[in-house]
């Protein structure tokens, strides 16, 4: 897998990923960049020298800042272990995608997520974008903070959810207004797919719908920004501001 682009690169850095080698630019002065290949040489990784051209080659984005790292393949959390990590929590969130598809999507869902401190994000094996070289540039680095696991029947992880001691809130349109609603406590919170929204049978697990309210032409929103908003909603009641 290839992480690209400074900030990507510096947060991978943090993690005990195995990195194979590092693609680094010539000719590269500025500060940040010799800060940036000094904390590479410390961590006793092998940096190449090569010229853009061989950089732009090498990159999905082409948004590389002169900086690719190629590392193993993203190793996904357990679902079991990120119950037992909150077992003994008054306050949690949890984020469990039914059905994004989008990588772009997904990549912007983690960042929210890192940023929000969520507990762990949960997605199906199947009908969902996976973590790629695209996920991993557009979450900045937050795929290597946050516990990502993949379910094979997402109902079911959300059955036992519920058991251990959450409530599950689904964000669609049509239920409780986001901002009347209580949003403490264990919370699981369920963002839908583009397009499509929850599926039947996962909303009939939810204890809740709340809807953002919106006041424009447009009736949806973004999965990525709708997660934000209702994510920082429950932050917000949670810390008492």
């Amino acid at each position: 897998m290839k992480v690209e682009g400074k900030n990507a690169v510096r947060e991978i850095l943090k993690t005990e990923l195995n990195i194979e080698k590092a693609l680094v630019q010539n000719g590269l002065k500025d500060r940040e960049s010799r800060a940036l290949i000094d904390e590479i040489r410390n961590k006793k990784i092998k940096i190449q020298f090569a010229d853009g051209i061989v950089l732009d080659k090498n990159s999905e984005s082409k948004r590389h800042q002169g900086f690719i790292v190629f590392t193993a393949e993203y190793k996904y959390a357990e679902f079991e272990d990120i119950v037992k990590s909150v077992k003994d929590k008054s306050q949690s969130i949890i984020v469990c995608l039914d059905g994004v598809l989008d990588p772009h999507n997904l990549g912007s869902i983690i960042r929210v997520c890192e940023c929000g401190g969520v507990d762990g994000l949960i997605i199906p094996e199947r009908r969902s974008a996976s973590v790629n070289e695209t996920v991993m540039r557009i979450s900045e680095g937050g795929v290597n903070h946050v516990k990502i696991a993949k379910v094979v029947n997402l109902n079911n992880a959300l059955t036992e959810l519920k058991d251990a001691g959450f409530w599950v809130t689904g964000a669609e349109l049509g239920g409780e207004n986001l901002y009347k609603a209580d949003l403490t406590g264990k919370t699981v919170l369920v963002i839908g797919g583009e397009g499509t929204g929850i599926k039947k049978l996962t909303k009939e697990i939810c204890d809740r719908i709340v809807t953002i309210p919106m006041y424009g032409k447009v009736n949806s929103l973004n999965a990525s920004v709708a997660c934000g908003i209702v994510l920082f909603e429950v932050l917000r009641q949670v810390n008492g501001k």
